[in-house]
């Protein structure tokens, strides 16, 4: 199976989340299934400036852009022992920037430099000797891919056979723009209504590929159950619900080269579930020297690392912190960055306990794997979260996750009671209401378990036992590529504006 994968960041080479990881990851787990993956991003600053060995192809050609042609450039990065093709679309004007989206307020120009690339990729796939089977794009940067497939490339003998599959990552990212930004697409108006490109007025890319895509997958079952109804859709529901018959939730993986803490070069100390607890406290130490400590507390180590955001919960944290650092019972390290209101919040919390809780603002990728290893629980209280990583990393660590029912999290953590933990299934504590009582109540019971060693051990060697690696979920879109080869092409209704 030939497969073009597509998407607007990836790990090593650019990276704002976890998006950037999913895509870094699946290609591989794919080419060990056999698939011939192609991968394009765009070649932004990051990547180029980095380590990494990119080289030019001699590769240039034209994009039409509106009335205008644009010139791009095909670069090639090379990877030792992968079998992935990894190509990258080079055009300075829209992609040597600080930033791969614009940081606080986007790039006023998204828009225009998200059409080119989605062009540029596909002219430059037309230019391959071999056809593709599928094209997979990931996210609304990707959204017009499918489109163009369906319109302005479906006589091409590169994709005559090939089917689309967009993956969601994240609904409440959508790529809304101007709707005179149609004329940079080459699109006819017709198109532009509201049954496929229009939204309120505005021109929805993310919209545009979940209408055109022949199949739509997302990062877990619960999400894809939970954006076909309000608020989960965030107003987009009606057009996932449409497609309901095409769209799969499969749950995403980790990089078992990068978190695993039984090769981690991060890790003073590598460990497994026989000896966690040496590799655990090795952690602790060095942590507790990062943060300026003569020596690691004896209490309970409660975590969180990821970004400070509504959607994640933070602000359930620091109320929790307000009314629980005192007791005593734990102590804290808060990782992160991102909303400057709720890093005030937890600043000033912090200050209120020194000696209970260690906060760190910015990211540091030593120390988040040191965070993972050397804490007991994670806290992960996401509002929604279409699959999440931390909960499985820490699974890996031996660190027990307590999560709030919602989208992958309740799709891949099983809440410890009696009976769970007597089939073997128990791997976290778990809460329903967005309420911090309702966290530090989960917490309570998490830190009441921690206190029987004997339940706490066998807790830990069962999620470190778990299997979430990318082999798994590779399987799966396989699996889903397969299946959407099987059927005809999705037939788009042509209608006139």
């Amino acid at each position: 199976m030939r497969i073009l994968m597509v998407a607007s960041e990836a790990t090593p080479l650019a990276k704002t989340g976890g998006l950037a990881d999913v895509v870094g990851s699946l290609p591989a787990a794919l080419a060990r299934l056999g698939c011939d993956v192609t991968l394009v991003i765009p070649g932004y600053r990051e990547a180029l400036t980095s380590d990494a060995s990119i080289e030019p192809t001699g590769i240039e050609f034209d994009v039409p852009l509106g009335q205008r042609l644009v010139r791009a450039r095909v670069l090639r990065y090379r990877q030792s022992k992968s079998h992935v093709r990894i190509m990258l679309i080079e055009q300075s004007d829209y992609f040597d920037r600080p930033t791969l989206y614009g940081g606080q307020d986007d790039y006023q120009d998204n828009a225009e430099r998200f059409i080119f690339f989605c062009r540029a990729v596909l002219e430059f796939a037309v230019r391959e000797d071999q056809p593709y089977d599928i094209v997979h794009c990931h996210d609304w940067q990707t959204g017009l891919i499918p489109a163009y497939l369906k319109t302005l490339h479906s006589p091409s003998t590169v994709f005559s056979n090939a089917r689309s599959v967009l993956t969601i990552h994240n609904m409440a990212y959508q790529g809304m723009f101007w709707h005179w930004d149609m004329l940079l697409t080459g699109l006819h108006w017709k198109y532009f209504n509201w049954q496929q490109m229009e939204f309120y007025g505005q021109l929805n890319l993310l919209k545009t590929g979940l209408v055109f895509a022949d199949a739509i997958s997302t990062v877990s079952p619960s999400y894809a159950t939970e954006i076909q109804h309000a608020p989960g859709g965030c107003s987009l529901e009606g057009v996932v619900a449409s497609r309901k018959d095409s769209l799969t939730g499969i749950v995403n993986g980790i990089d078992l080269s990068i978190w695993d803490p039984r090769n981690d070069s991060q890790l003073p100390r590598f460990y497994s579930d026989a000896d966690y607890q040496d590799g655990k406290y090795a952690a602790r130490v060095a942590l507790a020297t990062r943060f300026g400590h003569a020596a690691p507390d004896s209490r309970p180590l409660v975590a969180f690392v990821g970004r400070f955001a509504q959607q994640k919960g933070v602000d359930l944290i620091a109320e929790l912190l307000t009314r629980q650092a005192g007791s005593g019972r734990a102590h804290y390290s808060i990782m992160g960055t991102g909303d400057r209101g709720i890093e005030s919040q937890l600043r000033s919390v912090a200050n209120a306990f020194p000696g209970t809780i260690d906060l760190f603002i910015g990211f540091d990728e030593r120390m988040a794997h040191l965070v993972q290893a050397a804490a007991d629980i994670m806290l992960v209280p996401s509002r929604y979260e279409p699959c999440g990583l931390t909960q499985l990393h820490a699974f890996r660590y031996g660190t027990i996750p307590v999560v709030r029912a919602t989208g992958g999290l309740i799709d891949t953590v099983v809440d410890t009671t009696p009976e769970t933990l007597r089939i073997g299934s128990a791997s976290g504590f778990v809460f329903d209401s967005v309420e911090s009582s309702s966290l530090e109540h989960a917490l309570s019971r998490a830190l009441d378990a921690h206190s029987n060693r004997t339940l706490w051990a066998d807790l830990v060697r069962l999620v470190m036992a778990q299997d979430w690696s990318w082999d798994r979920s590779a399987a799966e879109y396989h699996s889903l590529f397969e299946k959407t080869l099987s059927r005809p092409p999705v037939s788009v209704a042509l209608i006139d504006g």
